[in-house]
């Protein structure tokens, strides 16, 4: 008897576990639809579960491996596919961002994961937890400017970030820091990487008052949304709440200034933190 097949942790996982899970329903002759009547979920969910951009839950991989026949298999290497150096309600998250067509990040407090420099990573770390190790705060940084990756390629996904004033206002880190955050956005956005917005501080209520949230689009799957709050997330696929989140996103970038204006701002925020620690430095050596 062969021995049951185990994925390698070293391999793309997610993407090993999705085709697995694909050909064996095939191999069954059931649709998509067929086998999530099975296991009490749509079709289309189990379509994101074949692709990879959602991932098994403990009870679907039970189900799965009765409704297929499945010897373990997925219940056996859930952990695999399910790893990952990120929070439990994060670790979806980074994943979708690596497989998503466009990507649109509301960001009413800080600068957006994806964008940040690891100075500015580094001092939000430590604003949340004076005392973490130091250790432990480098690879928090570490995995937050890993998640940069996708923009290695020149095309996808399509990213576009309306910030709140108030995110280039706040000195996170000091001038220094918030300079080079700056001109990293900046530099992106001149490049035609990424699309940014600014939302100014004199409209007052916004739409998106309410809170942090991410759009994300896929070529073979339905939209997702996410919910940030402290300490928890939550994806959500239903229609109604993608349909809201759309338009919330939509009022967002319809009374924020234009991308040029907001270059503008931002490169001009730039220069002011640049000026500001110049300052700083010359009065440090002057003491």
């Amino acid at each position: 008897m062969p021995k049951p097949r185990t994925i390698d942790p070293s391999q793309s996982t997610r993407a090993m576990y999705g085709a697995e899970l694909r050909h064996r329903r095939e191999r069954a002759g059931l649709s998509q639809e067929d086998l999530g009547a099975a296991m009490f979920i749509s079709g289309a969910y189990v379509g994101m579960l074949e692709v990879g951009t959602r991932r098994m839950q403990p009870e679907f991989a039970r189900m799965a491996d009765e409704v297929l026949s499945a010897d373990g298999f997925f219940t056996r290497n859930l952990e695999a596919a399910r790893k990952s150096p990120y929070e439990h309600h994060f670790a979806d998250v980074v994943e979708l961002e690596a497989l998503a067509h466009t990507i649109k990040d509301w960001a009413p407090i800080l600068v957006p994961g994806l964008l940040q420099t690891a100075a500015y990573t580094r001092a939000v770390v430590r604003a949340y937890d004076p005392v973490l190790a130091e250790e432990v705060v480098e690879e928090r940084v570490a995995a937050r400017r890993a998640r940069a990756h996708i923009f290695r390629d020149p095309t996808k996904p399509r990213y576009w970030a309306v910030l709140d004033e108030m995110v280039l206002r706040r000195p996170v880190g000091g001038p220094g820091v918030m300079a080079e955050q700056l001109r990293h956005i900046a530099g992106m956005a001149r490049r035609h990487r990424i699309i940014v917005q600014v939302l100014p501080l004199a409209e007052g209520a916004n739409a998106g008052m309410e809170g942090i949230f991410k759009l994300m689009t896929f070529e073979d799957a339905p939209p997702l949304v996410y919910n940030q709050a402290s300490e928890t997330g939550r994806l959500f696929d239903d229609p109604t709440v993608v349909t809201r989140s759309v338009l919330t996103y939509d009022l967002l970038g319809g009374t924020a200034l234009s991308p040029g204006v907001s270059l503008a701002l931002i490169e001009q925020a730039a220069k002011e933190y640049e000026d500001a620690h110049r300052t700083r430095s010359e009065d440090r050596e002057v003491a």
